[in-house]
């Protein structure tokens, strides 16, 4: 069909202008000058691995065969120990460990030519090569499965496997089991995308290629993606965006990476015309951003080029791997899936709670707007920018969120979907790790310290439009206090309505309101500066409420209410605009004394 093959044609091209970057006897990829906490020589050989996510599933589906040949040449030197462009000799913790998932994934895909390309000396450079993934330590994390990977790619060419390599690693992952299709990515880590691109993407693949010789453990893998993916759905729009959140968001369209891997391995779960438009929606919103260098290269960033939200771990080759992405292009354009028409997201809840990852998904606007409510996600690894990846109170498909450019000024302190604090310094303190996290199927409770002995109690109540906050703080001190809701492009704000209690900013793409519903705060406009936002690169608007908090106890309560429609529609604007509504609440679910 047209179809597959715009697609294939699309992967194409992003391989034929990585190539010319391949230097070294085509065994690093160089495109760019930026640095991870891995060095430059490493870095180019994981740009070298993640163009395999690309070529192998091409390679499987018949195409690109043209390309096998500079991989090959790239494996043959790369895998040489005598070679002086070796890829060298693993040690703890080393990022090409992780590459090496893409080897065993190409290595199981079928008829990709690359094993049998080999030579038998350097089949047998490649295995010893790989095989030191199974000798290092690794964190205890997501990385357990890329070993695994390794061990499944020897057995697909018919070369030994070790089973107690796998059931060192496989094992280890059983801890971080939530129950209800979730993991967390290690213990007490995040649940964000790595569940799904990592966790069951991986054992769905393994589920796929070793249900002949481990099928108890395949068919456990493949029952808890069934459920994970009736909560996963509720991440994406009908648009086709998700939402972003959390870290790694540079690996873009890696968030279906997941769908791919259900459509590729014929999970029973939904139907094929729901997956496929599920995955060609996404991809087509994704082929729509000015993520792409001029040159054809992917860039650092999320849907524009921008180093503000990147990690310690991203080099310039790091992106690629949203290429996971394209896994159904190993799919035989005669496959169900290439075959049948792409359908709409089923109808979905309005409000959906994920209790296993602390979250609520928010549906809008007829599902072309998903936003999401969460606490307690803290990471120990203290990664770049992590109070804005998972520390917000929400995050939104179509409005995003800001990233923090500095403590110092409210500009710069990303106080959107926050409450904010300053000892009347004008550096600001949010939310970060949460003492306490409750939910039910009405609201998320959580307790946390912006300072030793300030608690905050915050309970986050969700409803169709955007959802209502209450927080009582106990300060032994003054402080001043702003609550942001969702910021908007500030290029394209049309209007800006302020009232005693409420600031409504409404732009060409959409409206954010923000309601003081116990007449406490004063409106107020915070405006972020360029690159802020993972969404645009605009300066971002925030509508805002401030106070002042002398010491003791104090209530606040707001309305975040958000649209991409043209306004907000009344029964929602007006829906929580009663002090009495809010009291309401409280003696019925918050307990307030």
């Amino acid at each position: 069909m047209q179809e597959r093959q715009e697609y294939a044609e699309k992967a194409q091209q992003w391989l034929a202008s990585a190539i010319p970057h391949l230097t070294r006897e085509s065994t690093r990829l160089d495109i760019g000058e930026t640095s991870a906490q891995y060095p430059a020589d490493i870095a180019g050989m994981e740009g070298f691995a993640r163009l395999l996510w690309i070529l192998a599933p091409l390679l499987s589906g018949g195409e690109s065969g043209d390309y096998r040949e500079t991989f090959i040449r790239g494996i043959r030197h790369g895998c040489d120990a005598e070679h002086p462009d070796y890829w060298g000799d693993l040690v703890d913790n080393d990022q090409r460990c992780v590459e090496m998932a893409a080897f065993g994934v190409a290595l199981a895909l079928p008829n990709t030519g690359l094993w049998d390309a080999l030579t038998a000396d350097e089949q047998n450079n490649l295995e010893r090569w790989l095989r030191q993934s199974a000798d290092i330590q690794i964190p205890d994390n997501n990385w357990h499965f890329f070993p695994v990977l390794v061990q499944v790619g020897l057995k697909c060419v018919g070369q030994h496997y070790d089973m107690m390599v796998i059931d060192k690693h496989l094992n280890a992952i059983e801890p971080f089991w939530l129950g209800n299709g979730w993991y967390s990515d290690g213990e007490d880590k995040p649940r964000d995308y790595y569940i799904s691109s990592g966790f069951h993407f991986y054992s769905l693949l393994y589920s796929h290629f070793m249900q002949d010789v481990d099928p108890e453990r395949c068919l456990r893998y493949r029952q808890r993606a069934r459920q994970f993916a009736k909560d996963y759905i509720h991440y994406f729009t009908r648009n086709g965006n998700a939402i972003p959140f959390g870290r790694s968001l540079t690996y873009r369209f890696v968030q279906v990476a997941f769908w791919s891997a259900v459509a590729f391995t014929g999970l029973d779960i939904f139907s094929t015309p729901i997956i496929k438009g599920l995955i060609v929606r996404h991809l087509d919103w994704w082929l729509a951003q000015p993520f792409m260098s001029p040159d054809g290269l992917f860039t650092l960033g999320y849907t524009y080029p921008n180093l503000v939200m990147t990690e310690d771990y991203n080099s310039p080759c790091s992106p690629y791997w949203a290429c996971k992405a394209l896994l159904i292009l190993a799919l035989p354009e005669e496959s169900a899936f290439w075959q049948t028409e792409p359908a709409e997201l089923p109808e979905l809840e309005a409000v959906y709670p994920i209790k296993e990852a602390g979250q609520f998904i928010i549906h809008s606007d007829g599902n072309r707007h998903a936003s999401l409510l969460m606490s307690g996600q803290y990471d120990r690894n203290n990664f770049v920018n992590f109070d804005a990846k998972y520390g917000k109170f929400a995050y939104s498909s179509h409005f995003g969120f800001t990233l923090e450019r500095g403590i110092y000024g409210l500009n710069h302190a990303a106080c959107d979907s926050m409450l904010m604090f300053s000892e009347q310094d004008n550096y600001w303190r949010g939310r970060r790790k949460c003492e306490v996290v409750e939910m039910t199927d009405a609201l998320i409770r959580s307790v946390w310290r912006p300072w030793s002995d300030v608690i905050v109690t915050t309970w986050l109540i969700p409803h169709e439009y955007g959802h209502v906050r209450i927080h009582r703080v106990e300060t032994p001190r003054t402080l001043n206090c702003v609550e942001g809701g969702f910021a908007v492009n500030r290029h394209q704000l049309t209007r800006n309505d302020t009232t005693e209690n409420q600031l409504t900013l409404t732009a060409s793409t959409g409206v954010c309101q923000i309601v003081d519903l116990l007449g406490k705060c004063q409106p107020l406009t915070v405006t972020t500066p360029p690159n802020s936002n993972v969404m645009y690169s605009s300066p971002g608007e925030i509508p805002c409420l401030s106070t002042t908090l002398t010491p003791g106890t104090h209530w606040l309560a707001c309305a975040i209410n958000a649209t991409m429609l043209s306004s907000l529609p009344p029964p929602v604007a007006m829906a929580f605009d009663s002090v009495n509504q809010v009291l309401m609440l409280d003696s019925k679910t918050l307990e307030i004394k």
